[in-house]
C-alpha cells in the first residue's frame, strides 16, 4: 500500500516548482539526511524513485543548534559553533535524536520506512579530534532514534540487501569505491585539506540530482557553491569515468548575513531567524543608504583564491601538504582576517535597522550575499576553470533566499562576468540533503542507467567504464 506526503518544491533558475505528491511504492528509496550545522540542526527526508532516478523532499524538521541543552558539569565540551554554542557528545546526540523523531512523527513514518541515513556536519572545527566527536555524536543520535548500524553503512553484497532494493542494485557489477556521482578527490588527498569537504561533495551531488527536475544536464564538468552559514562546494573536471576535484570552497557565507542582525535582537542570532519572510518592501528613500552600507561592508569582505601559505581562512583550518599544493585550488570568502571585521558588519546592520527596519536589513543581506556569489564566480572564471559548457549550481540559504537569485543574475550580466547566466546557473533548495540521497544510492550501487547522474555532460552511463576500471584494479 502506498503512502502520500506533501513535499516542499525546489528552485531552479529562480522559479518555484509547484508542490506535488510523492508516493512511496516498491521502487522508492527513502533516505534521512541528518546535519548538525552552526546555525541549524536538521533532518530532511527524501524519496528516490529508483526506476526514474528522481528524488523528492518529503519531510523536513529544522532546529536551531543554539537550542541545544546546556552541558552538565560532568560533560566534556569538545567544541563550539560559530556563534559560541558549546557542544558535547551527549547534548548534540540528544538534539539529533529529537530532530529525527520530530521529522518522522510529522510524516507518520517510522525508522522501518527509512532505508538509509547519511550524516554530515557544517560545524567548524579546530582539530580532527573535534570533527570525530561530532561524527560520533551524530551516529549516537541516529542510534538513539532507533536506526540500526546497518542503515548507516553500505551493503557489501546483494544477499545482505533488503528484498525491496535488490532488483534496483548493480552491486554485482560495480562496487562503491569512494566516488559520489562520479566525482572523487585526488588519490593523494584521502585525509582532506579542509574540514568541509564532505559538505562540498554532497552539495555537488545534490545539485546534479536537482537538475534532473529540469531540462538541464548538470554533469561534469561543473561548479557547486553551497552558501550555508559557512561556504563549501567543489569543482569537478571532465575526466572519465571519474572526474577529479580540482577546487574546493571554504570560508564565510551566511555568517556574513548573520552578522548584520547580531546587535539588533538578543533573541535572534542569525538572519535565518531574524528575516522569516522574503521580499519585504523597504522605504524607497533608503536606496542611497543601502548602497553606501553595502559598499562599506564589501570593503571588509575578501573573496579570493586562497594563497598557498594560508594555514587558516575564515573559520577554517587548512591542512596543506606538498600533494595538495599541486593542482588543487582553494577559493574562499573572509571578513577582515579570519572574521576580524564581523563586528563592524554588525554595527552597520544595526544602523540600517534603525533607519529602515527589517525590510531594509533583508535587502542589505541580499545585496551583500549576491555580491559575494558574483565574486566567487568571477574568481573561478579568472582561474580559467569555467570551460565552455561548464555549469554552476548554487544552494544554501545565503545564496537562494530573498532576492539573491535575481540580483546575482543581474550583477553577472551588468559586470559582464558571465554571458547568459540564466542558461548556466541553477539554484536548488536542500542541495546537501539531495546529495545525501545520491551518496546513499552510490554506496549501494542503486544506479539508474537510463537517467545517470554520473559521467560527462551529454554522455552515456559510465557503468561499463567503471566495471572495466575496477576489474583492472583487482588484477
Amino acid at each position: 500500500m502506498s503512502k502520500e506526503y506533501e513535499f516542499a518544491g525546489s528552485r531552479f533558475l529562480g522559479k518555484e516548482v509547484n508542490q506535488k505528491k510523492a508516493t512511496l511504492n516498491d521502487s522508492s528509496f527513502v533516505v534521512a539526511s541528518v546535519e548538525a550545522g552552526n546555525t541549524t540542526t536538521k533532518c530532511i527526508l527524501t524519496v528516490t524513485d529508483l526506476k526514474t532516478g528522481t528524488t523528492e523532499v518529503i519531510g523536513k524538521h529544522v532546529r536551531l543548534t543554539r537550542e541545544i541543552q546546556k552541558p552538565s558539569q560532568l560533560s566534556a565540551v569538545f567544541g563550539k559553533t560559530l556563534s559560541g554554542t558549546e557542544l558535547t557528545k551527549e547534548t548534540l546526540s540528544e538534539l539529533v535524536k529529537e530532530t529525527i523523531e520530530q521529522t518522522l512523527n510529522e510524516k507518520g513514518l517510522t525508522v522501518e520506512d527509512v532505508h538509509f541515513v547519511v550524516r554530515s556536519t557544517g560545524v567548524t572545527v579546530e582539530t580532527g579530534e573535534q570533527l570525530q566527536m561530532i561524527i560520533l555524536a551524530l551516529a549516537d543520535g541516529c542510534l538513539k532514534a532507533g536506526f540500526p548500524p546497518r542503515k548507516m553503512t553500505g551493503y557489501l553484497s546483494l544477499k545482505n540487501m533488503p528484498d525491496l532494493l535488490r532488483p534496483h542494485s548493480y552491486l554485482e557489477c560495480v562496487y562503491f569505491d569512494g566516488a559520489v556521482a562520479s566525482v572523487r578527490p585526488p588519490e593523494s588527498l584521502k585525509n582532506g585539506v579542509i574540514a568541509n569537504e564532505m559538505e562540498g561533495e554532497l552539495a555537488l551531488a545534490g545539485l546534479k540530482e536537482a537538475a534532473k527536475h529540469s531540462c538541464i544536464d548538470f554533469r561534469n564538468p561543473c561548479v557547486a557553491i553551497d552558501m550555508g552559514t559557512t561556504l563549501s562546494g567543489r569543482i569537478s573536471d571532465e575526466s572519465g569515468p571519474y572526474a577529479q576535484t580540482i577546487a574546493n570552497f571554504c570560508g564565510y557565507a551566511g555568517a556574513v548575513a548573520d552578522a548584520l542582525v547580531l546587535e539588533i535582537d538578543d533573541d535572534k542570532k542569525s538572519a535565518y531567524e531574524f528575516i522569516p519572510s522574503e521580499n519585504e518592501t523597504f522605504e524607497k528613500g533608503l536606496e542611497t543608504e543601502l548602497k553606501n552600507a553595502k559598499n562599506e561592508i564589501m570593503k571588509s569582505v575578501s573573496v579570493m583564491k586562497i594563497p598557498a601559505d594560508r594555514k587558516r581562512f575564515g573559520p577554517f583550518h587548512i591542512q596543506r601538504t606538498s600533494d595538495s599544493e599541486n593542482g588543487l585550488i582553494l577559493f574562499g570568502c573572509d571578513v577582515g582576517e579570519d572574521g576580524s571585521d564581523l563586528k563592524r558588519i554588525s554595527e552597520i546592520g544595526k544602523e540600517i535597522y534603525e533607519k529602515g527596519g527589517k525590510a531594509a536589513v533583508s535587502r542589505l543581506a541580499d545585496e551583500v550575499m549576491s555580491d559575494i556569489a558574483v565574486l566567487l564566480i568571477k574568481c573561478v572564471r579568472d582561474e580559467e576553470l569555467l570551460k565552455e559548457g561548464t555549469l554552476i549550481g548554487i544552494t544554501g540559504r545565503a545564496g537562494i533566499s530573498g532576492m539573491k537569485k535575481e540580483l546575482t543574475f543581474q550583477k553577472l550580466k551588468e559586470q559582464k562576468i558571465l554571458e547568459e547566466p540564466e542558461k548556466r546557473i541553477i539554484f536548488a533548495e536542500d542541495g546537501l540533503a539531495r546529495g545525501a540521497a545520491v551518496m546513499a544510492r552510490c554506496m549501494n550501487s542503486l544506479g539508474c542507467p537510463k537517467n545517470p547522474i554520473g559521467g560527462r555532460r551529454g554522455g552515456k552511463c559510465i557503468m561499463k567504464e567503471r566495471h572495466a576500471l575496477q576489474n583492472k584494479k583487482q588484477e
